[in-house]
């Protein structure tokens, strides 16, 4: 598979890196530059050589460049591939936050339906019935906690 088909399918990062490990190669299996004839390099106006200090300047641009594009490839493959990692395991910590919070208040709305009998407050009973309304308070605290933890996960899995 070619670098430019390889691209198209992962990607504007994976394009980049694909062909900077593709001139990485051409360079490491290329002869040896001091057998080899050398390369036509644009000479300045005056038709003298360039220095071998604007080679090196030559070199450091095209590597520098070459290193932000590899740089750039990466960054947005990682964006690609973490961002929607990232939400989605948002949204399911949500999602398993609200069926925690939706046990309890299963089981605190149990409790209150038991003791729903102890709603009006009667002489010797007032334990009874201070239960029954901890057990209200818990189930509705509780149902709140469930019901606005599942918008949160709706509202986070449906944005960009």
């Amino acid at each position: 598979m070619d670098s430019v088909r390889f691209g198209r399918a992962l990607g504007v990062g994976a394009r980049a890196a694909a062909k900077s490990l593709v001139t990485a190669v051409d360079a490491a299996t290329a002869p040896n530059p001091g057998t080899a004839q050398q390369p036509q390099v644009q000479r300045p106006r005056g038709g003298a050589a360039p220095s071998p200090t604007q080679k090196v300047a030559q070199a450091a641009t095209q590597a520098t460049r070459a290193t932000g594009g590899v740089v750039r490839g990466s960054k947005r493959f990682g964006e690609a591939v973490w961002s929607p990692f990232v939400r989605l395991s948002g949204v399911l910590w949500l999602e398993f936050t609200g069926v925690f919070f939706g046990i309890f208040a299963i089981y605190a709305a149990s409790g209150a339906w038991k003791l729903r009998h102890d709603l009006i407050e009667r002489a010797g009973n007032h334990d009874a019935h201070v239960h029954f309304l901890m057990a209200a308070v818990m189930a509705v605290v509780f149902s709140y906690f469930c019901v606005s933890s599942f918008l949160r996960a709706r509202r986070r899995g449906r944005a960009r």
